[in-house]
Protein backbone atom coordinates (compact mmCIF):
# COMPACT_ATOMS: atom_id res chain seq x y z
CA UNK A 1 0.00 0.00 0.00
CA UNK A 2 2.74 2.74 1.04
CA UNK A 3 3.99 2.18 -2.70
CA UNK A 4 0.21 2.58 -4.16
CA UNK A 5 -0.13 5.39 -1.90
CA UNK A 6 3.17 7.38 -4.03
CA UNK A 7 1.38 6.63 -7.02
CA UNK A 8 -2.03 7.82 -5.43
CA UNK A 9 -0.18 11.30 -4.23
CA UNK A 10 1.03 12.05 -7.66
CA UNK A 11 -2.19 11.44 -9.21
CA UNK A 12 -3.90 13.91 -6.85
CA UNK A 13 -1.05 16.39 -7.70
CA UNK A 14 -1.85 16.06 -10.69
CA UNK A 15 -5.00 16.77 -11.15
CA UNK A 16 -4.82 19.28 -8.67
CA UNK A 17 -3.83 21.79 -11.48
CA UNK A 18 -6.54 21.05 -13.45
CA UNK A 19 -8.45 22.84 -10.66
CA UNK A 20 -10.19 25.60 -11.84
CA UNK A 21 -11.50 28.40 -9.56
CA UNK A 22 -13.76 30.99 -10.62
CA UNK A 23 -16.49 33.31 -9.22
CA UNK A 24 -20.24 32.20 -9.76
CA UNK A 25 -21.87 34.76 -12.31
CA UNK A 26 -25.07 34.59 -10.10
CA UNK A 27 -26.39 32.71 -7.24
CA UNK A 28 -27.33 29.28 -8.37
CA UNK A 29 -30.98 28.47 -7.32
CA UNK A 30 -30.51 24.48 -7.48
CA UNK A 31 -28.29 23.31 -5.29
CA UNK A 32 -26.93 19.94 -5.03
CA UNK A 33 -25.90 17.80 -2.06
CA UNK A 34 -23.93 14.69 -1.99
CA UNK A 35 -23.07 12.13 1.02
CA UNK A 36 -21.80 9.18 1.41
CA UNK A 37 -22.58 6.21 4.52
CA UNK A 38 -21.59 3.02 4.75
CA UNK A 39 -22.90 -0.46 6.12
CA UNK A 40 -21.10 -3.64 6.59
CA UNK A 41 -20.16 -5.90 4.49
CA UNK A 42 -18.12 -3.08 3.11
CA UNK A 43 -20.77 -1.23 1.08
CA UNK A 44 -21.04 2.52 0.47
CA UNK A 45 -24.46 4.28 -0.38
CA UNK A 46 -24.02 7.44 -2.27
CA UNK A 47 -27.00 9.90 -2.03
CA UNK A 48 -27.34 12.99 -4.17
CA UNK A 49 -30.60 15.13 -3.86
CA UNK A 50 -31.22 18.39 -5.69
CA UNK A 51 -32.77 21.21 -3.51
CA UNK A 52 -34.47 24.53 -4.86
CA UNK A 53 -33.46 27.88 -3.10
CA UNK A 54 -36.56 29.73 -4.24
CA UNK A 55 -39.20 26.62 -3.37
CA UNK A 56 -37.17 25.81 -0.43
CA UNK A 57 -37.42 21.90 -0.86
CA UNK A 58 -35.90 18.84 -2.73
CA UNK A 59 -37.47 18.83 -6.04
CA UNK A 60 -35.04 15.01 -6.53
CA UNK A 61 -33.22 12.80 -5.18
CA UNK A 62 -31.45 9.57 -6.33
CA UNK A 63 -28.96 7.00 -4.77
CA UNK A 64 -26.17 4.07 -5.36
CA UNK A 65 -25.09 1.02 -3.95
CA UNK A 66 -21.67 0.01 -4.73
CA UNK A 67 -18.98 -2.43 -2.97
CA UNK A 68 -16.39 -0.53 -1.47
CA UNK A 69 -12.84 -1.37 -2.55
CA UNK A 70 -10.45 1.40 -0.89
CA UNK A 71 -9.99 1.44 2.61
CA UNK A 72 -10.20 4.67 5.15
CA UNK A 73 -7.06 6.49 4.66
CA UNK A 74 -6.85 10.72 5.87
CA UNK A 75 -5.99 12.43 2.17
CA UNK A 76 -7.72 10.21 0.15
CA UNK A 77 -11.38 9.93 0.91
CA UNK A 78 -12.11 10.40 -2.94
CA UNK A 79 -10.52 7.07 -4.20
CA UNK A 80 -12.75 5.61 -1.81
CA UNK A 81 -16.72 7.70 -2.51
CA UNK A 82 -16.32 9.31 -5.81
CA UNK A 83 -17.15 5.99 -7.84
CA UNK A 84 -20.40 5.80 -5.91
CA UNK A 85 -21.24 9.74 -5.74
CA UNK A 86 -20.92 9.58 -9.92
CA UNK A 87 -22.95 6.39 -9.95
CA UNK A 88 -25.88 8.56 -7.96
CA UNK A 89 -25.25 11.90 -9.49
CA UNK A 90 -25.80 10.36 -13.71
CA UNK A 91 -29.21 9.20 -11.96
CA UNK A 92 -30.51 12.35 -12.19
CA UNK A 93 -32.79 14.01 -14.72
CA UNK A 94 -32.28 17.74 -12.83
CA UNK A 95 -28.63 18.34 -12.70
CA UNK A 96 -27.91 20.99 -9.86
CA UNK A 97 -25.88 24.44 -10.97
CA UNK A 98 -23.26 23.62 -7.85
CA UNK A 99 -22.90 20.96 -5.51
CA UNK A 100 -22.03 20.83 -1.98
CA UNK A 101 -20.32 17.82 -1.03
CA UNK A 102 -19.62 16.29 2.70
CA UNK A 103 -15.91 16.30 2.23
CA UNK A 104 -12.72 18.67 1.40
CA UNK A 105 -12.41 21.01 -1.48
CA UNK A 106 -8.88 22.33 -1.96
CA UNK A 107 -8.42 22.31 1.42
CA UNK A 108 -6.04 19.30 1.52
CA UNK A 109 -2.72 18.75 1.68
CA UNK A 110 -2.25 18.14 -2.30
CA UNK A 111 -5.38 20.38 -3.00
CA UNK A 112 -7.57 17.72 -4.13
CA UNK A 113 -10.07 16.67 -1.50
CA UNK A 114 -13.51 14.53 -2.05
CA UNK A 115 -15.51 17.77 -3.51
CA UNK A 116 -12.80 19.13 -5.87
CA UNK A 117 -12.10 15.83 -6.99
CA UNK A 118 -15.62 15.11 -7.63
CA UNK A 119 -15.99 18.26 -9.60
CA UNK A 120 -13.23 17.22 -11.88
CA UNK A 121 -15.04 14.00 -12.44
CA UNK A 122 -18.58 15.42 -13.58
CA UNK A 123 -17.47 19.14 -14.48
CA UNK A 124 -19.59 20.74 -12.44
CA UNK A 125 -18.81 23.63 -9.41
CA UNK A 126 -18.21 21.79 -6.41
CA UNK A 127 -17.92 22.95 -2.59
CA UNK A 128 -16.56 21.23 0.33
CA UNK A 129 -18.65 21.65 3.50
CA UNK A 130 -16.54 19.30 6.02
CA UNK A 131 -16.98 18.78 9.92
CA UNK A 132 -13.18 18.77 10.73
CA UNK A 133 -10.08 20.36 9.51
CA UNK A 134 -7.92 18.50 7.34
CA UNK A 135 -5.09 21.01 6.76
CA UNK A 136 -4.55 24.99 7.46
CA UNK A 137 -4.30 27.21 9.99
CA UNK A 138 -6.89 29.22 11.23
CA UNK A 139 -9.08 31.42 14.87
CA UNK A 140 -12.50 30.28 15.37
CA UNK A 141 -15.07 32.84 14.53
CA UNK A 142 -17.48 34.15 16.85
CA UNK A 143 -20.47 32.62 18.30
CA UNK A 144 -23.22 33.70 15.78
CA UNK A 145 -24.59 32.55 12.55
CA UNK A 146 -22.50 33.84 9.30
CA UNK A 147 -19.58 34.76 11.58
CA UNK A 148 -16.54 33.05 9.67
CA UNK A 149 -12.82 33.16 9.62
CA UNK A 150 -10.27 32.50 7.18
CA UNK A 151 -7.81 29.66 6.36
CA UNK A 152 -4.45 29.57 6.01
CA UNK A 153 -2.43 27.04 4.06
CA UNK A 154 1.40 28.51 3.19
CA UNK A 155 0.11 31.84 3.85
CA UNK A 156 -3.02 31.69 1.06
CA UNK A 157 -6.57 31.54 2.30
CA UNK A 158 -7.94 28.20 1.02
CA UNK A 159 -11.24 28.00 2.97
CA UNK A 160 -13.32 29.53 5.47
CA UNK A 161 -14.17 28.21 9.28
CA UNK A 162 -18.21 28.89 8.96
CA UNK A 163 -20.38 29.95 12.14
CA UNK A 164 -23.71 28.26 11.04
CA UNK A 165 -25.42 28.01 14.33
CA UNK A 166 -25.26 29.51 17.60
CA UNK A 167 -23.05 27.33 20.23
CA UNK A 168 -22.92 24.68 17.74
CA UNK A 169 -19.63 24.08 16.22
CA UNK A 170 -18.84 25.32 12.62
CA UNK A 171 -18.40 23.85 9.43
CA UNK A 172 -14.79 23.96 7.20
CA UNK A 173 -16.04 25.37 3.67
CA UNK A 174 -13.72 25.64 0.62
CA UNK A 175 -13.96 25.19 -3.05
CA UNK A 176 -13.83 22.74 -5.04
CA UNK A 177 -13.76 23.32 -8.92
CA UNK A 178 -15.43 25.70 -11.27
CA UNK A 179 -16.04 28.32 -8.38
CA UNK A 180 -14.22 30.65 -6.02
CA UNK A 181 -14.05 31.21 -2.51
CA UNK A 182 -16.43 34.12 -2.33
CA UNK A 183 -19.04 32.22 -4.09
CA UNK A 184 -18.94 29.39 -2.75
CA UNK A 185 -19.21 31.01 0.54
CA UNK A 186 -22.03 32.98 -0.88
CA UNK A 187 -23.97 29.81 -1.92
CA UNK A 188 -23.01 27.96 1.71
CA UNK A 189 -24.99 31.01 3.13
CA UNK A 190 -28.05 30.81 1.07
CA UNK A 191 -28.24 27.19 1.89
CA UNK A 192 -28.41 27.27 5.47
CA UNK A 193 -31.81 26.49 7.24
CA UNK A 194 -31.17 26.94 11.05
CA UNK A 195 -29.41 23.61 11.20
CA UNK A 196 -25.52 23.00 11.33
CA UNK A 197 -25.27 21.73 8.07
CA UNK A 198 -26.65 23.69 4.78
CA UNK A 199 -29.97 22.22 4.05
CA UNK A 200 -29.04 20.05 0.16
CA UNK A 201 -26.54 18.31 2.52
CA UNK A 202 -28.32 17.99 4.84
CA UNK A 203 -31.22 16.27 3.26
CA UNK A 204 -28.86 14.01 1.30
CA UNK A 205 -27.63 12.74 4.55
CA UNK A 206 -30.74 12.15 5.85
CA UNK A 207 -31.14 10.07 3.01
CA UNK A 208 -28.22 7.90 3.56
CA UNK A 209 -29.47 7.49 6.86
CA UNK A 210 -32.86 6.06 5.84
CA UNK A 211 -32.21 4.24 3.31
CA UNK A 212 -29.24 2.62 5.47
CA UNK A 213 -32.26 1.82 7.73
CA UNK A 214 -33.80 0.32 4.59
CA UNK A 215 -30.92 -2.14 3.43
CA UNK A 216 -30.33 -3.40 7.00
CA UNK A 217 -34.06 -4.99 6.90
CA UNK A 218 -33.53 -5.93 3.50
CA UNK A 219 -31.12 -9.27 2.55
CA UNK A 220 -31.08 -8.22 -0.98
CA UNK A 221 -30.31 -4.77 -0.70
CA UNK A 222 -26.35 -4.84 -1.95
CA UNK A 223 -28.09 -5.62 -5.25
CA UNK A 224 -30.07 -2.31 -5.53
CA UNK A 225 -27.65 -0.47 -7.68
Amino acid sequence: MPGKLDDLKTLQKNLARQIKLAPLSHLPRLIGGADVSYIEPGYAIGAVVVYDLEKGKVIEETYAVEKVTFPYIPGFLSFREVPVLKKAFAKLKIKPEVLLVDGQGILHPRGLGLASHLGLELNIPTIGVAKKPLIGEFELPEDKPGAFCPIFINGQVKGVVLRTRKGVKPVFVSPGHLIDLESALKVVKASLSGYRIPEPLRKAHLLTQRLRGECRNNSGWGDRQ
